[in-house]
């Protein structure tokens, strides 16, 4: 039974984090064995709270080893990173995959780095954001950084197409071979833009920009779960970034729909594997 180890956050109620990429990726028929940074009763961008603790860097260590000791390691096809609750978890991820890649040297590392943004209520502890630009980024295979992160990454202005294709550049030569920007909001108010940077080219996919009375949280969750599985099960990068667009604008439009501030990803979950809408990537 080969499975994809995704060590994301979790929250009991709604879908940011594992909560978003779970079952999007076991729909696409994928084998998940999930793993907790932090465990939250929903995300942070209630006004009530939340309640539940982060889990230390051991316990993850802890969970890892009980998988290698089962010998299911060479079964990892990849490991999928997101939220980290402290600047050790980090380090634990790095060790994760040198560890997964001694057993399979094919698995891939998906990274999603998810670094602080208060205007979203989104705050890292200290040393994460330092530890993702500085030794979890060049290991991956794969970045999904939206604009913000990938500015912070490679020390580049985006303010326009150009500058982001220079910045997807510059991120492959600092050691990841894909690069999936989740958001490019400069780029235009009414579509929502992301672009996908491998070392045969650039391209961008566009759809409508969808209104929100609340911005659902755990679409960059979503978009990386969805490109991971896509590549999995055999698709190009290219194909791959399309499935991604329009499975995640498929579960926005049903969200859009029921007037939700949750992704709607169990009522939306035909479009996790067959899309209703096309958007084809295109060169740039």
């Amino acid at each position: 039974m080969k499975g994809i180890i995704s060590i994301q956050s979790h929250v009991v109620f709604g879908h940011a984090g594992n909560s978003s990429a779970v079952f999007p990726l076991q729909r696409m028929g994928m084998e998940v064995w999930p793993i907790h940074t932090v465990q939250f009763s929903n995300h942070t961008q209630y006004q009530q709270g939340w309640r539940g603790r982060a889990f230390s860097a051991n316990d993850i260590n802890e969970l890892v080893t009980g998988i290698e000791n089962i010998e299911k390691l060479a079964d990892c096809q990849a490991v999928l990173s997101g939220y980290q609750g402290s600047a050790e978890q980090c380090q634990v991820i790095i060790k994760t995959v040198k560890k997964v890649k001694q057993h399979n040297p094919a698995a891939l590392y998906v990274c999603d780095p998810v670094m602080g943004d208060p205007e979203k209520g989104c705050i890292l502890a200290d040393g994460i954001t330092e530890q993702l630009i500085n030794d979890v980024m060049p290991i991956a295979d794969v970045i999904v950084p939206n604009q913000f992160e990938l500015t912070q990454f490679t020390q580049m202005e985006i303010t326009n197409l150009e500058q982001a294709k220079a910045a997807c550049e510059k991120a492959l030569s600092l050691g990841p071979k894909m690069v999936l920007v989740k958001h490019l909001h400069s780029i235009a108010d009414d579509t929502f833009t992301m672009m996908l940077a491998t070392q045969q080219g650039c391209y961008i996919s566009q759809r409508p920009q969808l209104e929100f009375a609340k911005q659902p949280v755990g679409v960059g969750d979503l978009i990386s779960a969805l490109f991971t599985g896509g590549l999995l099960t055999g698709m190009s990068p290219v194909a791959a970034f399309e499935h991604a667009t329009n499975a995640s604008y498929g579960v926005l439009k049903e969200t859009q729909v029921r007037q939700q501030w949750e992704l709607q990803t169990i009522a939306a979950q035909n479009e996790l594997v067959s899309p209703s809408e096309c958007f084809t990537a295109k060169p740039v």
